[in-house]
């Protein structure tokens, strides 16, 4: 049975972030708010937690998961960003976007996409998740807490707890979230594509 904690959305208790941090480095799964959805999230290197992880979410293990870093500079550890990509990524973190970039050696091989090296990077808005990465010291592997078969990502954390009590080691209750997930762009290319319209203001992005 999960863990439940209730973690103060804009004052976070370190008690408790220390707590999560344990969990996640002993090969947990927790469920935690962002600035957009609630998320599921494991340590990077952890690779029988992010299967438990995609199982919760009904997908397959070459899914790909994104890293949640807590700043530009953590992001530029794990994804190659020249100076565009740089300018486009400060103008828009932190905030409710994913972006698309080629990983460096850094990211486990098994998280990389087969074809094109790349991985998903955000920066999330939010003061919990910002204790939890300066607690961890690392980026979270993360995937939005949507469901098999549901249309919308799951927002209240007593109905979370109520449906994956079983399934996660600690749902954390941070408040209300957004039912809408992050704006995805890829900046592989040359001109940015948004491949997922969402919470982020898709417009400068769009040529």
């Amino acid at each position: 049975m999960s863990q439940f904690f209730n973690i103060h959305p804009d004052n976070p208790q370190q008690r408790l972030i220390q707590q999560t941090v344990a969990i996640l480095r002993d090969g947990g799964v927790i469920v935690y708010p962002t600035d957009s959805c609630y998320a599921l999230g494991c340590h990077i290197g952890d690779k029988e937690a992010a299967m438990k992880l995609l199982r919760v979410r009904g997908l397959d293990e070459g899914h790909d998961l994104t890293l949640v870093c807590r700043d530009l500079s953590e992001l530029g550890r794990y994804a190659q960003v020249d100076n565009t990509q740089f300018r486009l990524l400060k103008a828009h973190t932190p905030g409710p976007y994913t972006f698309i970039l080629k990983g460096t050696r850094e990211v486990p091989k098994r998280l990389l996409h087969k074809r094109h090296d790349s991985i998903g990077l955000r920066v999330p808005d939010h003061p919990i998740v910002q204790a939890l990465l300066a607690e961890l010291g690392e980026p979270i592997l993360s995937s939005t807490l949507q469901l098999p078969g549901e249309d919308v990502p799951l927002n209240e954390a007593w109905e979370i707890r109520d449906r994956l009590e079983h399934q996660v080691d600690l749902v954390i209750d941070g408040g209300g979230c957004s039912l809408t997930p992050t704006t995805v762009v890829d900046l592989m290319s040359d001109e940015p594509r948004v491949l997922r319209y969402g919470k982020g203001d898709a417009t400068p992005f769009e040529s």
